[in-house]
């Protein structure tokens, strides 16, 4: 018997496939192969940006420089220029100043503005929308950081003040990204009444005069802390009826062990604006395990049986590859608990939907909870096995009432909030040998 897989990324483009051979000692090989056009399509795009923005900043320096008929134009956009690196506080009184130095601190500063956005928005774009609450007060964490950078600027000589403004810079741009995203999320939240024009277009603007520099000191640090106060206090209030991993954790981790669903009230209670990524917790107790969901199957391969350093290729004496996917042969998912790490490993199946991943989640975490309490983190394979089979029969018993009494209070089931990565999906294929 044969195994063939093949794995996708969201965009259904082929990432890699994975074959599996049975020899006559009951073993099995697995070897990958990635395909050859499987390129980035997206930093292309960035990279295209990126270009005309620098092209349109080297055009104004030109138009700046210019000569002839022109100059009446030139005078004015000098002025423009000034008047617009004056908040800078670069230039100011500066005999040497000149359009170019301008251009010259704008260009860096949009520069580590974008570079700060793509790689922002390339790491934790898909997490923006399950940590909605999370990213929300960051945003203004990042603001308020930023015009505190602003406010020290002046103090310091020409060159670190180029850094502190880049700096500030790059704070801004990753509060545009976070505050953008969650603010989607949270809007989407509130529209109950299809009003979500209504919510986004509310907003306001103060503005204050202050004179000397301790005023200025004492009304900014005032302000921010009350702005980060009621924004923790407005986030901590909202009550999001998507399961993430953290409300995952707390929901079903009360209802295995106490028979008892959480509301989404109850649960706004007890989590973490700040929680860290992937950890599992048991009723809200101290992180004891990890896990990772829609990761590459290469993951999971690996903490089944060590990989050749030159080819890549797995050597399963004992078929455990075989026999979990045999084991999860009627779900949408491979689970797998390394016991000895406390790392878990979801693979997600071609088709899989938000309940499917909320199972896959809970049958992990209910694996990694029995590891702990039974102190198994260093049987065999066998017993290690036998506990995924057991625990994956029992969920199953109780899963569509726990699905019925989620929906009954309140929860949003048909949300997948659990990926917070860029993720893949397999598709298995058995063949015989022939």
């Amino acid at each position: 018997m044969a195994l063939h897989i093949e794995e996708r990324d969201e965009a259904g483009t082929l990432k890699a496939t994975y074959v599996a051979t049975t020899t006559t000692t009951s073993s099995s090989s697995f070897s990958s192969s990635p395909p050859k056009d499987s390129k980035n399509e997206g930093s292309r795009i960035d990279v295209i940006a990126f270009s005309s923005s620098i092209a349109g900043l080297l055009s104004s320096r030109a138009v700046l420089q210019g000569e002839g008929p022109f100059s009446p134009a030139k005078k004015l956009l000098l002025e423009v220029q000034r008047t617009l690196t004056k908040p800078t506080g670069v230039g100011v009184g500066d005999a040497s100043a000149s359009p170019t130095n301008a251009l010259l601190l704008s260009i860096l500063q949009e520069s580590t503005g974008r570079v700060a956005t793509i790689l922002f928005a390339d790491r934790l774009g898909t997490a923006l929308e399950p940590e909605c609450k999370m990213y929300r007060l960051a945003a203004d964490v990042f603001n308020d950081a930023a015009m505190l950078l602003d406010c020290l600027s002046p103090a310091l000589p020409r060159g670190p003040r180029v850094l502190l403004l880049s700096g500030s810079s790059v704070l801004r741009a990753l509060c545009g990204v976070a505050a953008g995203s969650s603010k989607a999320s949270l809007s989407a939240h509130f529209a109950k009444w299809g009003n979500l024009g209504e919510l986004n277009a509310a907003g306001s603007v103060v503005v204050s005069y202050v004179s000397s520099p301790s005023a200025t000191w004492s009304c900014l640090i005032l302000l921010l802390s009350i702005h980060l106060a009621m924004n923790r206090a407005a986030v901590r209030a909202v009550r999001m009826r998507s399961l993430n991993r953290q409300r995952a954790n707390l929901v079903f981790s009360t209802f295995l062990d106490q028979n008892k669903v959480l509301t989404p009230k109850e649960v706004s209670l007890q989590e973490r604006i700040f929680e860290r990524d992937g950890v599992l917790r048991w009723r809200g107790s101290g992180a004891f395990a990890a896990a990772k969901i829609g990761f590459p199957l290469w993951h999971l391969l690996a903490s089944l049986a060590p990989a050749h350093e030159m080819t890549g290729s797995i050597r399963d004496r004992e078929a455990k590859v075989m026999r979990l996917v045999s084991l999860y042969s009627e779900e949408d998912f491979l689970v797998w608990y390394d016991a000895p790490q406390r790392l878990g490993h979801i693979t997600l199946k071609e088709g899989a939907g938000a309940k499917s991943q909320l199972k896959a989640w809970t049958l992990l975490l209910w694996i990694a909870h029995r590891h702990r309490t039974a102190d198994a983190t260093s049987a065999g394979f066998e017993p290690r096995l036998d506990l995924h089979r057991t625990a994956l029969q029992e969920l199953t018993s109780r899963w569509l009432e726990c699905l019925d009494r989620l929906e009954t209070a309140g929860w949003d089931l048909d949300i997948a909030s659990l990926e917070t990565t860029p993720g893949s999906r397999v598709r298995l294929q058995a063949e015989a040998d022939g």
